[in-house]
């Protein structure tokens, strides 16, 4: 390390330089990290708050809730449990004095765990069928504000703002199960979507066309989720691949440059084993500067940048990706060192 640290000071403008490049590709990853994260949290957020482990609905629904019909003699075969909750949800449109707004209108029951576990940012949960709880993402309502719901004559009141309130990229408005038909459009016969199970109990469906999903397969049947999250990996897997090549190319043409000196400190009796030793402590010394400086970029831009993009960041992804970059920038240093144990003194030096 000794060498490296003195070799780095000495050439400061070629290091900087390539210590800058390295940051710039880990600065991506970072960025395009957080985003997949908050994609996936906007799909998924108000799943996890609840939380969920079983989902029951529709076979014919793929596995779309917003899709899923049950009758409500259907639903009466299974009776109210404190780890279940009867749901209604349908993508729909939210009416009021400013312009109209794409959401997800989530029906529950009051006496059941999903209402009551609901947390609030201000306001209270609603206590009559035409008093609604919108997410607090929608900012331009206020508590007290009128608005109409999909195809609903109905007018309803913002009572209170929820916390954690997305679903498949949209804001969530919680009211009463009672006002999903009118709102989805369907006859009254139908009573819900479906039921979402807190605990893994092994819920069973009781009629043939329904169906019981586990957590992870129902996000992967959720619209868009799955796709765009292998996505977003492919894309981190290629700029890990991309900054371990970059790294690969920086120190090759580096080494190629010192060949000489190193035959000169062979000849000089110093041993393989440290001249290696000195290019990984090289290599690790301009990696964890860079993946530093990535990191500080990453948390500035995210403070910087508008609540619109939905960056999320949680620091053990962070540290996971600032790993997978020191590993494969690691990696990247086994050829100048292959190069290295291939040093000839004597030829190198003219004897």
């Amino acid at each position: 390390m000794f060498l490296a640290r003195h070799e780095m000071l000495y050439e400061k403008l070629r290091y900087s330089l390539m210590i800058a490049v390295i940051s710039l590709i880990s600065f991506l990853i970072f960025i395009i990290s957080a985003l997949a994260l908050g994609l996936a949290n906007e799909n998924t957020e108000a799943l996890s708050s609840w939380p969920t482990k079983q989902v029951l609905l529709s076979k014919d629904a793929n596995g779309n809730m917003g899709q899923s019909l049950l009758s409500t003699e259907a639903l009466k075969a299974y009776p109210h449990q404190n780890q279940q909750a009867q749901v209604g949800i349908t993508p729909t449109t939210l009416k009021g004095q400013s312009k109209n707004i794409s959401v997800q209108y989530i029906g529950l029951k009051s006496n059941e765990y999903i209402y009551q576990d609901l947390k609030l940012s201000s306001g209270h949960k609603p206590k009559h069928r035409n008093e609604i709880v919108v997410s607090d993402k929608l900012t331009q309502y206020q508590l007290g504000s009128k608005v109409k719901l999909g195809v609903s004559s109905q007018t309803y009141t913002i009572v209170g703002k929820a916390r954690h309130a997305q679903y498949n990229m949209a804001p969530v408005v919680y009211g009463n199960l009672s006002n999903w038909a009118p709102i989805k459009g369907v006859t009254p016969n139908y009573g819900g979507s479906g039921i979402i199970v807190k605990d893994s109990s092994g819920l069973k469906p009781k009629h043939a066309d329904e169906k019981v999903l586990s957590r992870q397969a129902f996000l992967n049947k959720m619209p868009g989720y799955a796709a765009q999250n292998k996505t977003f990996i492919l894309m981190i897997v290629f700029l890990v691949f991309i900054s371990l090549i970059v790294i690969t190319i920086f120190l090759y043409i580096l080494t190629k440059e010192k060949l000489n000196n190193f035959a000169v400190l062979r000849a000089q009796g110093v041993p393989n084993r440290y001249l290696l030793q000195n290019t990984l402590g090289e290599t690790f010394i301009m990696l964890l500067l860079s993946v530093g400086l990535a990191s500080l970029l990453a948390v500035v831009s995210a403070m910087l940048m508008p609540k619109q993009i939905p960056l999320y960041f949680d620091w053990q992804l962070g540290l996971a990706v600032g790993l997978g970059i020191l590993s494969t920038g690691l990696l990247g240093s086994l050829i100048p060192m292959r190069m290295i144990t291939k040093v000839d003194p004597v030829s190198a030096i003219g004897g």
